[in-house]
């Protein structure tokens, strides 16, 4: 690896392109490296995720509207759009909204934590749309998904946007537009071009995930996987971009981000060093924010240990800053304590959550938000006893650059009403690679059959499934094999006629 030193620039200064982040991102995703077998592994295992989540949430409003609109944009030999017959193929970017919007609405998929805060798993759909659309094969796509994760994992590490109140898919944007070049073995010329196209369209606020939280949440990475293939098509064109994207004078980091003075290090592989950052992400066993995962199993466990959950006084969470300060109490939103709020509001409400999951001694992906369930008295009574605080010890351990020392978990303070204390703490959730239960194929495979079950026959489900395991030897024309296809009179018709398209 190398630390890419990443400063503001005077216009005058005339920097070189080769000196520029976009230009080493570009030139990574445009480099002959050989791909590391676990990396390989990893991408099958987050499709079968991707895939989990997307068919979970098929009749979703949000997931029904952006459908509808894929399906207003018919294209032979395009792209599939998950739910829908495979020989009826689509645009590839409005594939991509439909398909990303549906891996995205329920939270459930895969994340990566550092500096910043990703769902590096956002970068499949547009990766497997433009390679359905162009024709690809098994091996193509997994070469184009590992550039994706690498490149998104990496500018999570090195630039924070979050302190800037600036929604993540900033960093999702130019990893799209990355996993696209090497999926199509563009020039570095090309993906540089579509690189700093993607990231100055796809900067938008963290209002996003604050207050109110809306079906934008589902949207948003779609919306970024979208721009990104439009800006590779534009690039492929001879077009180019405002440049320097990061550096400029007037560019993202001197009026967005952290200013003209401002130095951020990325890390990204040398030119044809193997890419494993996919293998430092993790994915979820629970539907909820990620930083929520190690206290649900947390509280999971401390269901079976009180008898009387109303003989609870208060609850103290003691956590990192970016948990307290985005889920936790310290967002000040009043939204995180409101029964009414959305389910967008309350999986980033710690509060709610932990109340629910040591009531239930358990989490469930629909049952754990249902309006009853969040209107439930007991529940109320809970919710409102709980408090979250940062504990800087936790906040360096969230920040460690080592993955095997870093923790989103926390420590938990009970007092009941007559004086005794339960106080118990976690470092990570159990589905975690350092977790009780790390998860392997056969959890991602568990995984799938339980949130489809009902949804599709057990014939498609076998078979998706022994078609994604065989990623590696699809041919070209054999990536539609990826789509699912749902029961006969499952897929809920169209909420509203109103629209342009």
């Amino acid at each position: 690896m190398r630390n890419i030193k990443v400063r503001v620039h005077k216009s005058s200064a005339n920097l070189n392109k080769e000196e520029q982040l976009a230009w080493k991102i570009a030139e990574i995703a445009s480099d002959k490296a050989s791909l590391n077998e676990d990396a390989i592994d990893m991408v099958i295992n987050r499709i079968i995720d991707n895939a989990s989540v997307a068919v979970a949430s098929l009749n979703r409003r949000p997931v029904i509207s952006a459908r509808e609109m894929a399906l207003a944009h018919p294209r032979e030999n395009g792209a599939t759009v998950f739910g829908i017959d495979s020989n009826q193929t689509f645009h590839c970017e409005w594939a991509a909204w439909a398909n990303g919007t549906a891996v995205r609405e329920l939270d459930f998929h895969d994340t990566f934590l550092a500096a910043d805060y990703s769902h590096p798993g956002d970068n499949i759909p547009p990766i497997l749309a433009a390679a359905q659309q162009k024709n690809l094969s098994g091996m193509d796509l997994i070469r184009g998904i590992i550039t994706g994760y690498e490149v998104q994992v990496n500018l999570v590490k090195g630039i924070c946007l979050h302190e800037h109140k600036i929604d993540h898919i900033a960093h999702l944007g130019p990893s799209v537009a990355a996993g696209i070049g090497s999926l199509l073995k563009l020039d570095t010329e090309t993906i540089y071009q579509s690189i700093q196209q993607a990231l100055h369209t796809t900067i938008s606020t963290r209002q996003s995930r604050k207050g109110e939280i809306s079906s934008w949440k589902a949207f948003a990475p779609a919306h970024a996987g979208k721009l990104a293939i439009e800006a590779v098509d534009r690039a492929m064109r001879g077009e180019g971009a405002p440049s320097p994207i990061y550096e400029g004078e007037d560019s993202v980091i001197a009026y967005v981000l952290s200013g003209s003075k401002a130095k951020y290090t990325v890390p990204l592989p040398k030119v044809n060093e193997e890419k494993k950052a996919i293998l430092e992400t993790y994915t979820k066993e629970h539907s909820a924010e990620y930083q929520s995962q190690a206290l649900i199993d947390l509280a999971r466990d401390l269901n079976k240990k009180i008898k009387n959950i109303s003989d609870i006084k208060k609850i103290e969470i003691h956590t990192s800053h970016h948990t307290h300060n985005v889920i936790g109490s310290g967002a000040n939103d009043p939204q995180k304590m409101d029964p009414k709020a959305s389910r967008e509001t309350l999986d980033h409400s710690m509060m709610y959550i932990f109340a629910v999951a040591l009531e239930d001694g358990k989490w469930h992906h629909v049952d754990s938000y249902t309006p009853e369930r969040a209107n439930t008295k007991s529940t109320v009574d809970l919710w409102k006893k709980i408090k979250t605080f940062e504990d800087k010890k936790w906040t360096k351990k969230y920040h460690d650059p080592n993955p095997n020392k870093k923790c989103f978990g926390g420590k938990v303070l009970i007092k009941m009403k007559n004086g005794s204390k339960i106080v118990e703490e976690i470092s990570v959730a159990d589905a975690h690679p350092n977790g009780k239960n790390p998860f392997k194929r056969k959890d991602y495979i568990k995984k799938f059959k339980t949130l489809t079950n009902g949804i599709i026959e057990s014939s498609e489900s076998e078979r998706f499934l022994n078609d994604v395991q065989n990623l590696r030897n699809l041919n070209k024309s054999e990536l539609n094999k990826l789509n699912i296809q749902l029961k006969e009179d499952m897929r809920q018709n169209k909420i509203s006629n109103k629209g342009i398209f």
